[in-house]
């Protein structure tokens, strides 16, 4: 297992962002995917709660700082090409901002099974 100490070291587009999935660390169940930047992540490694970046609104946001819904990390991992990011939390709320557990409650149906 390698071990990545440095945000720098991560493979940032040409945004700066790398994508992020969260994940409840107990159950597996993926609760959403958000966007990192290089400063995100290491507020992530030193909070121990979620930091993403926000697209939309050009800033930094901390996961439940609004709506109390923190996740606590529990393993920050990278992939094989070090441009994706996991992330396994505890989350014991929401993590959609529409009040579902988990952002991906809507079944697309049609082709192949």
């Amino acid at each position: 297992m390698e071990e990545i100490t440095d945000p720098s070291k991560l493979t940032y587009d040409a945004r700066g962002l790398i994508p992020c999935v969260v994940q409840q660390h107990d159950t597996g169940e993926v609760l959403m995917v958000a966007w990192m930047n290089e400063e995100s992540v290491g507020l992530t490694l030193k909070t121990g709660t979620t930091w993403f970046w926000s697209r939309s609104r050009q800033e930094l946001w901390n996961k439940g700082a609004t709506s109390g819904n923190m996740q606590e990390v529990k393993e920050l991992w990278a992939d094989c090409d070090s441009d994706t990011l996991l992330v396994k939390v505890d989350s014991p709320g929401p993590a959609c901002h529409t009040g579902n557990r988990t952002c991906f409650f809507k079944r697309v149906e049609g082709g192949a099974r």
